[in-house]
């Protein structure tokens, strides 16, 4: 989990970023030495975080699905989009509705430099990258180019996925939530993943003692009550918020063998009344 020390023209090749620590959890190759040495030191302490990310992927993947397919969502915010990874969002959700509008935003750099890839979409639809930080919402809600992208008189599918225990209480995570749903009609939803210590206490103790002992590794696991208070005020879509490989499963993918310990996350969607 990593602190945020960059600016939309400098890359900080010298301080991992967690865009860059997930590519690499992920098997990809856009990521600098301090990247993968912190992704490391954290593997060493939970060898399961690799499952982690590749769990939350398919979460990702089947909930956009699903608000495309059964919700009838159009238009879509990734808040802490990442290093593009096929098939991304706006991939998953124009597969489906040709039309789909999908905005990323990030604060990294070197994502702003992959953007491109971000922007392939389908003739019918469009795509949109900001360069912005969750933790000031008002920069990403009067992004020009969301306000040209997405219609906020219609429903949005907010996607926060493995982003806020990247913020500690400190910064205000849950009115972080709060102030981008509050400017999304009703019918919105919110779509979102969380790491928790509760499945695997062992690990995430001997995380916590490895943020504590480096100040580039920061962040704020939390509890099922934890998670699910991002949507208080929503009506939850069933099963509610529960681990991520559990969340709809529509057998694509090869979970039979996956603990809960193992994944360590908490995911849910929820729509806005």
């Amino acid at each position: 989990m990593t602190g945020n020390r960059y600016s939309a023209d400098r890359i900080d090749t010298t301080a991992p970023h967690s865009a860059r620590m997930y590519d690499y959890w992920l098997g990809g190759k856009t990521h600098y030495e301090a990247d993968a040495e912190a992704a490391e030191a954290v593997m060493a302490l939970w060898p399961g975080v690799r499952t982690g990310a590749q769990v939350n992927r398919w979460f990702m993947r089947r909930a956009a699905r699903w608000l495309a397919e059964e919700a009838g969502i159009r238009q879509f915010l990734d808040v802490g989009a990442g290093i593009p990874t096929t098939p991304n969002l706006h991939q998953v959700t124009q597969a489906v509705a040709p039309d789909c509008r999908v905005v990323y935003a990030d604060n990294d750099p070197i994502v702003l430099t992959y953007s491109e890839a971000l922007l392939e979409s389908s003739p019918e639809g469009r795509t949109v990258y900001v360069h912005a930080d969750v933790t000031d919402p008002a920069s990403i809600l009067a992004a020009p180019a969301l306000r040209e992208t997405l219609d906020l008189t219609r429903p949005v599918g907010l996607s926060m996925m493995a982003l806020l225990h990247f913020v500690t209480d400190e910064g205000k995570p849950y009115d972080l939530v709060r102030e981008l749903m509050e400017a999304l009609p009703s019918g919105s939803y919110l779509m979102l993943s969380h790491c928790t210590p509760e499945l695997d206490p062992p690990a995430w103790e001997r995380l916590s003692q490895l943020a504590a002992s480096r100040s580039d590794i920061t962040g704020q696991a939390r509890s099922h009550a934890e998670v699910s208070r991002f949507f208080d005020g929503l009506e939850l879509v069933e099963p509610g918020v529960v681990v991520p490989h559990r969340w709809r499963p529509d057998g694509d993918e090869s979970v039979a063998d996956l603990t809960d310990a193992e994944v360590s996350l908490y995911a849910g969607v929820a729509r806005k009344p």
